[in-house]
């Protein structure tokens, strides 16, 4: 088969051919209809992540969409989603023409959401469900500040926390393009990511009406320290990411005053039964148009260019290439 191979770590996957997957019991082989190249692609393939340097050759790849090619336990030619562990531990991903996945992590699709849409939302759509309900445990009428907001994850949790009832959605982003993306998923306000951290605070507080109860975190840095500042009593910051830097500083005082938490999230720690039920609710919204994220279409043929603009920072929204 033709695939995205990676062969040395820091370095952009080649279009090659690849040996096609050998069965396995307990893992179900599909045909690749659409698949993105997200951030963590790109963190396991650098060889310098928490996950270790890749055997390499291997495909990248952690999601995608497909038809069932083969499966012992689920009907040929269905379609699924599917999420791969590849780049963490040995074996192939979704950048590929065919992907063997292990059973547990395939979810047939039955709702009319087409593969490019689908493949962008993902599981940026999935992290951004969980941080704002099972880690955040967002109330109705609550305020939301979403930092990253032009970003996959950000653009998912503006729409998921408009379906999760919050009573004021605001995004920060740095671009005027990623400010757009953030106003069209569904933000009332879109805050410029600019200045130091004193005047993000004011122009935070000034946006959401003082303080705010649930922090999405995807960026970290100085955003982050500015959030912090304007939590609500018993506030709530959720970090997944930290795209604008690994440090930010919080104040012991505001902390403890407003009995604020600073929590954690990571898709990695989900077990197959949170990521079903977390995925099922992602497309029931992506289908009704609730919940989407900006993409682009490329043929996987194009996977060298397309990696290289996904690490240069210059593609703008998410890439998803076809087969």
């Amino acid at each position: 088969m033709r695939a995205a191979v990676l062969t040395q770590p820091g370095q952009a996957p080649a279009w090659a051919e690849h040996p096609d997957p050998s069965p396995v019991a307990g893992h179900t082989l599909v045909a690749v209809t659409a698949a993105p190249i997200v951030p963590l692609d790109q963190l396991c393939a650098s060889g310098t992540s928490y996950f270790g340097r890749p055997a390499t050759p291997y495909v990248p790849g952690v999601q995608g969409v497909g038809v069932v090619e083969r499966s012992d336990s689920l009907p040929l030619g269905a379609r699924v989603f599917f999420s791969t562990n590849a780049g963490m531990v040995p074996g192939d991903g979704s950048l590929a023409e065919r992907c063997l996945v292990r059973d547990d992590d395939v979810m047939v699709i039955e709702l009319d959401v087409a593969d490019a849409p689908l493949a962008a939302v993902g599981m940026s759509g999935v992290a951004a469900w969980m941080c704002l309900t099972a880690r955040a445990q967002l109330l109705p009428g609550e305020r939301v500040l979403v930092l990253g907001g032009g970003g996959a994850v950000g653009q998912a949790a503006i729409g998921a926390a408009r379906v999760l009832g919050a009573g004021r959605v605001v995004a920060v982003a740095r671009s005027k393009e990623a400010q757009e993306r953030a106003r069209l998923a569904g933000a009332d306000e879109v805050v410029p990511l600019t200045g130091d951290v004193d005047d993000l605070t004011a122009r935070f507080q000034d946006a959401v009406g003082g303080s705010v109860d649930v922090v999405i975190d995807p960026v970290f840095g100085i955003a982050a320290t500015a959030a912090s500042r304007v939590l609500a009593p018993r506030g709530r910051l959720v970090n997944l990411g930290g795209s604008s830097g690994d440090v930010a500083e919080f104040s012991s005082a505001v902390l403890r005053s407003r009995t604020a938490d600073v929590l954690g999230y990571t898709n990695a720690a989900l077990t197959p039964a949170d990521r079903r039920a977390a995925l099922a609710a992602v497309v029931e919204h992506a289908a009704a148009g609730r919940l989407a994220v900006a993409h682009e279409v490329l043929p996987l043929s194009d996977v060298e260019g397309a990696w290289r603009r996904q690490a240069e920072g210059s593609a703008g929204v998410r890439l998803v290439l076809t087969p």
